[in-house]
């Protein structure tokens, strides 16, 4: 009787062990199904990261979303902000160009001083070279791009006496540039000093910012002369009138507007464009719209 209950608890138990046994059996078939749904949905999102990040480095690469700073001398407002920097976006519509205007010496500080300008355009080759001589400037990116010629200029309609360009000393109030940071002010200075006038003159003088407060102050009748670029009389011509370009010897070097890439640009890429787009016969044209020339 012993014998015979022994063996029917064996029994009870070995179908106990095969029902468990059948039950983690059971369990492994529905387990796979949601490890492959989980597996399958975390492969969708990585390929989706992916394929967002790849876009975006695309788009960065095609410039999308990108504005870079041109630094430029205040007598090529007009021709960038009327027709050069949307016909430039026009072209690249992922960039936007955004353009600040002083002297030639004013920007020169700023960009000393960290002006996070991308691309530097001053109104002679001094400016330029300091700042290349400073590292600043990415040397290969120079190129001498625009000519232009120095004026003496008085109000349209003055009954101005003045004929030609020595006959500044004899008006009795004159607008210049600043010398210490105006090129053009520095060209007066260097032209009226060759002919033997400077000197003569300082008691007459009241000195500019920037080239184009002594076209305004000459355009306005505040000044009798004044002494700017060809390009800023052009662009008031109705305001103001050439007298004279200044003489033949008078300058030691002709008048050039030289344009590079500003060395730690964080958009070399787009910076180069610009520079090199103001390069092409289209970009010149415009440039000798405004009275400019072609550089060396």
């Amino acid at each position: 009787m012993k014998k015979h209950i022994s063996m029917m608890m064996a029994a009870m138990m070995a179908a106990t062990v095969l029902a468990g046994c059948g039950a983690s059996g059971g369990a492994a078939p529905t387990a796979a199904p949601t490890e492959a749904v989980t597996t399958a949905a975390e492969t969708e999102a990585e390929t989706t990261a992916a394929e967002t990040e790849a876009t975006t480095e695309a788009a960065q690469a095609a410039g999308e979303e990108t504005e870079i700073l041109v630094a430029a001398a205040a007598s090529l407002k007009n021709a960038y902000e009327e027709e050069l920097i949307p016909m430039f976006q026009g072209k690249y519509p992922g960039v936007t160009v955004k353009g600040t205007y002083d002297s030639s010496g004013k920007l020169q500080t700023q960009i000393e001083e960290g002006l996070e300008a991308d691309v530097f355009m001053s109104a002679a080759t001094k400016q330029m070279t300091a700042l290349d001589e400073e590292g600043m400037i990415a040397s290969d990116t120079i190129t001498n791009l625009l000519e232009n010629k120095i004026v003496l200029i008085v109000p349209t309609g003055s009954d101005s006496k003045l004929a030609k360009f020595e006959d500044i000393e004899n008006a009795e109030s004159i607008a210049l540039g600043d010398p210490a940071s105006v090129p053009a002010g520095q060209y007066a200075e260097e032209a009226l000093t060759n002919l033997g006038i400077w000197d003569k003159i300082q008691d007459k003088v009241s000195f500019g910012t920037n080239v184009t407060e002594v076209l305004n102050q000459v355009a306005a009748a505040s000044a009798d002369a004044g002494i700017v670029y060809a390009t800023d009389a052009a662009s008031m011509a109705d305001k103001v009138e050439v007298v004279a370009e200044a003489p033949e010897g008078s300058l030691a070097k002709k008048v050039i507007y030289p344009v590079a890439v500003v060395k730690n640009t964080a958009h070399e890429e787009q910076a180069k464009n610009f520079v090199e787009f103001l390069k092409t016969d289209e970009a010149m044209k415009v440039f000798e719209a405004y009275g400019f020339t072609k550089g060396e």
